[in-house]
């Protein structure tokens, strides 16, 4: 099932154009608009699964993870290494409420410090 206001379901349908990466029956990747990296790819089902907790079929994450290896291929990133991200729900900055992969690479990227990653844990506790 596909929702009609969602915009990565607007792209699987072809109704908006995106620069196509790869597509099979199941998955579409495409590079991301406000790319965070030299390579800023995508990769989401075609249906619609909110995000990783939502009962996504076992079969559909398999194949969306095998696609993360195609992707980089294709985008030249394998051998030089590359970031997968899936960000799930507000807490995460999940920005668009549609299952998808952020595949990232083309050059160093920037690690969150120690001091970072603690600030948002005190962060955390404080608003618990």
């Amino acid at each position: 099932m596909q929702k009609d206001d969602c915009i990565f379901c607007q792209i699987a349908k072809g109704e908006i154009p995106a620069q196509v990466v790869y597509e099979d029956d199941q998955v579409i990747a495409f590079d991301d608009l406000e790319p965070l990296m030299p390579v800023h790819t995508l990769i989401i089902p075609k249906e619609h699964y909110s995000d990783v907790a939502d009962d996504v079929p076992e079969d559909v994450l398999g194949h969306l993870f095998s696609c993360v290896q195609k992707v980089a291929d294709i985008k030249g990133i394998h051998q030089d290494g590359f970031r997968c991200l899936i960000n799930t729900g507000e807490n995460a900055s999940q920005s668009v409420r549609h299952l998808h992969i952020h595949v990232l690479g083309g050059g160093l990227m920037p690690r969150p410090n120690d001091q970072d990653w603690g600030s948002a844990a005190s962060n955390a506790e404080t608003d618990a």
